[in-house]
């Protein structure tokens, strides 16, 4: 018998598709949709709830909606890993996720850790499905859900998810245990260019624009911070005007990065905020093209933020 408590999430490798397939075509795989949210760890022993973000940052206070959905499930024990999400029709939105803009966010669970007392990591995923299944099914909420388990072959479902304006997919080892840390017997496919990457600096607004012109953002390769680009759309007033605030206090007057551009109006902060950026490709010289921000990442630490292979092609 074990108490429930915060484990440490599972996390899939990036796989670039079609180029990079060859994993999939060997063994059983099973195939979600990729959620666009905050990966979470639900917590549930008894009458206590806890939600902790990937990096173990409470979430209680944030959704307090799905705190309660969760207590009204009637199993009294267990640990939940799933996605966070707001839905904006059949997509999921970080951007309304993260402004807020949601009063009703969806906790979309796709793995069962902890079942009354027992751990269950060292059984198989499909043993963990259906357990999960069985655990959710009286959900009483509709902000309670479960990932679904897509069929098709990987190119078809790849179609599927791209033309349906879904952020990718993630292919997981039918047979695979639960094993904290990245695994590469998860793998994500991404439908888009789009990757956590770490704010570093800022530059001054412009004609009528106010808080900041463009954030400074990179990348760690290995120990060294390295300068990709300058995101310069995306913000609302309001996130302007409250991330100025928050930079300010991150104030430092040497530029973090390996590589750092050099021109006027350009501030340096320490880099700890993790940000989503959307974003066409990376260029030759390895720099954002077309970037744009969605938004902070609580959920991240900065220092696992690395370059990622993205897109389907």
């Amino acid at each position: 018998m074990a108490d429930p408590s915060w484990v440490e999430p599972m996390l899939a490798q990036g796989l670039r598709f079609p180029g990079e397939q060859a994993p999939l075509l060997s063994g059983e795989w099973v195939y979600e949709r990729k959620l666009d949210g905050l990966r979470c760890i639900a917590v549930r022993d008894g009458a206590r709830v806890e939600l902790w973000s990937r990096n173990h940052l409470p979430f209680n206070k944030r959704f307090p909606k799905l705190v309660a959905a969760l207590a009204g499930l009637p199993v009294p024990s267990f640990v939940l890993d799933g996605e966070i999400v707001a839905f904006q029709g059949d997509r999921t939105s970080f951007q309304l996720l993260q402004e807020g803009l949601t009063a009703e966010p969806v906790l979309v669970a796709f793995d069962l850790l902890h079942l009354l007392g027992r751990v269950t990591t060292g059984l198989p995923l499909g043993d963990r499905a259906d357990l999960l299944r069985r655990t959710m099914e009286a959900a009483p909420h509709p902000g309670l859900l479960q990932s679904e388990h897509l069929d098709g072959t990987p190119s078809d479902l790849m179609h599927r998810a791209c033309s349906s304006g879904w952020e990718g997919l993630v292919a997981k080892r039918a047979t695979s245990l639960y094993r904290s840390g990245r695994s590469p017997d998860w793998r994500k496919l991404k439908c888009t260019a789009r990757q956590e990457l770490v704010i570093g600096g800022w530059s001054e607004p412009s004609g009528a624009r106010t808080g900041f012109g463009a954030l400074l953002v990179g990348y760690y390769d290995g120990d060294r911070f390295m300068y990709a680009g300058k995101v310069g759309t995306g913000f609302t007033d309001k996130t302007l005007k409250e991330l100025r605030s928050r930079l300010e206090t991150l104030a430092v007057p040497d530029p973090p990065f390996e590589n750092p551009l050099r021109e006027r109006g350009t501030h340096w902060v320490r880099p700890e905020l993790v940000a989503e950026i959307a974003f066409s490709e990376w260029t030759r010289d390895g720099r954002l093209r077309h970037p744009s921000f969605q938004g902070l990442r609580p959920d991240k630490p900065a220092r696992s933020v690395v370059r990622e292979a993205a897109g389907p092609g």
